[in-house]
């Protein structure tokens, strides 16, 4: 079929973005809720160059595709989207909320970026509420050391979550460590202004108020799925 053909039917650019042998697996990550950052080279040059007319043709389905602030692409569903939507446990939200904290931190830079597992349960339970993390694994928790062990169980499960998601990179084999992306600011829209966005994020931990992703991969356990309000730049859908 010649160019002037297929423009009958859509726009020449767009069929050439389909038939590229990068979209079938890059489509699939987008409506799974995977973030693509500029460190995913490949996928990332390809949703620069044919942005415009992939948003066309994510539009068809009731979805957006945006480019945030900081680079990375997704998928942000309107109220009727025809691509399934769920939304992240209240402790995988937190974790997210974390894990923006420490991309601002000071501590980044000086461990080039790379943070543990063990690092990040201690902010955890020194930021949030512990009381109330500890009642999302057992409602009646008494504080014990089971209580906890289960704690860092479901939070290396939250961590995990986020990793398909494009939140973090574990590091090799060893999945104890990793490197956070630029994605995590999804859990931080409203500290991307302001004289000190550390404190703003802080505030947004302690506070407990509650940052839903619209579109993110449902746990492989029975969390409880927390119907937050959206961050501010979903407040239209």
């Amino acid at each position: 079929m010649s160019s002037t053909n297929i423009e009958h039917v859509m726009p020449v650019k767009l069929a050439q973005a389909l038939a590229n042998p990068l979209f079938p697996a890059l489509d699939s990550q987008l409506r799974a809720g995977r973030h693509i950052g500029i460190e995913e080279l490949d996928n990332h040059a390809f949703l620069m160059d044919y942005q415009l007319y992939l948003e066309e043709f994510y539009s068809r389905y009731n979805v957006e595709l945006l480019r945030a602030p900081e680079g990375f692409f997704y998928l942000r569903p309107r109220s009727t989207t025809l691509i399934p939507r769920s939304v992240l446990s209240e402790l995988d939200m937190m974790v997210g909320k974390i894990l923006c904290f420490l991309y601002l931190s000071p501590e980044r830079l000086a461990n080039e970026g790379i943070f543990t597992q063990q690092e990040l349960y201690d902010e955890l339970m020194s930021l949030a509420d512990e009381n109330r993390l500890l009642k999302l694994v057992n409602q009646r928790s008494t504080g014990s050391d089971l209580d906890r062990g289960r704690l860092q169980e479901k939070m290396r499960a939250s961590l995990n979550r986020l990793r398909r998601l494009g939140m973090v990179w574990f590091m090799g084999n060893d999945n104890s460590k990793f490197r956070i992306n630029e994605s995590v600011f999804r859990f931080g829209a409203d500290v991307r202004s302001g004289d000190d966005p550390r404190e703003a994020q802080l505030r947004l931990i302690r506070d407990g108020e509650a940052v839903a992703l619209s579109r993110a991969e449902e746990g492989d356990d029975n969390d409880s799925e927390a119907d937050a309000p959206l961050p501010e730049d979903e407040s239209n859908d």
